[in-house]
């Protein structure tokens, strides 16, 4: 009909693939060789285990370039001893990149630390929060005696990147490197949604001291 506009609404997904197009036109006229260089190499000195949450892209958190930080991202940001998509990308990171620092970020307001906190199912994911609620287990005295959600919700958070930082160093892949190269150093770090700081909870050094019992002696 004459004088009819008709207005398109694009999909998700379509913007998307639009913001991408525009994106990589941007970046070529800036730098017309920044995609033939990520094509090159790739030489990160920094492996990244984060939480799958929308909220905490790594690259957009710590104002970094594609290139610089290699990235797992998981539910919780957990170091699982039984979860091989984990376990292959630290031995990647750790023996073919050989990353001088592993880090585990946090963040606070996270859902599947809240979700762990709760007696409620929520199905296949009980299976994973089961970690986080082990690890609760070993701090109840010290989350339980805060006197609101939220501070408890942070406190395990917290305490939660520690144990992840623990399992790391529980690893072979990661006491071989140790042995071999003095490398990597292990970073715990938790990300504030509310001001947009990353604090620093716990840190091993490479060659830290871990339960005898965790330590193997033919690496």
């Amino acid at each position: 009909m004459a004088g009819t506009t008709f207005v398109t609404t694009m999909k998700p997904f379509e913007k998307i693939l639009q913001d991408n197009k525009e994106w990589a036109a941007e970046m070529i006229a800036i730098d017309p060789g920044y995609f033939k260089r990520l094509i090159e190499i790739q030489t990160p000195e920094i492996l990244w285990i984060g939480c799958s949450d929308s909220r905490v892209p790594a690259d957009k958190i710590t104002g970094t370039y594609p290139g610089e930080i290699f990235v797992h991202r998981n539910v919780a940001n957990l170091v699982v001893h039984t979860d091989l998509n984990l376990l292959s990308v630290l031995q990647y990171a750790v023996e073919v990149l050989k990353v001088k620092h592993v880090i585990v970020c946090g963040h606070h307001n996270c859902g599947g630390i809240r979700a762990a906190l709760t007696n409620h199912s929520l199905g296949l994911i009980d299976k994973w929060l089961w970690n986080i609620k082990n690890v609760y287990s070993q701090y109840k005295d010290e989350i339980n005696a805060l006197d609101n959600e939220d501070a408890r919700v942070d406190l395990l958070t917290e305490v939660n990147v520690k144990e992840q930082i623990l399992n790391l160093a529980k690893t072979s892949i990661i006491q071989k490197a140790w042995k071999n190269r003095q490398a990597p150093d292990l970073h715990g770090w938790v990300y504030d949604l509310r001001d947009g700081i990353i604090n620093s909870v716990f840190d091993m050094p490479a060659g830290s001291k871990i339960d005898d019992i965790f330590e193997y002696d033919n690496l």
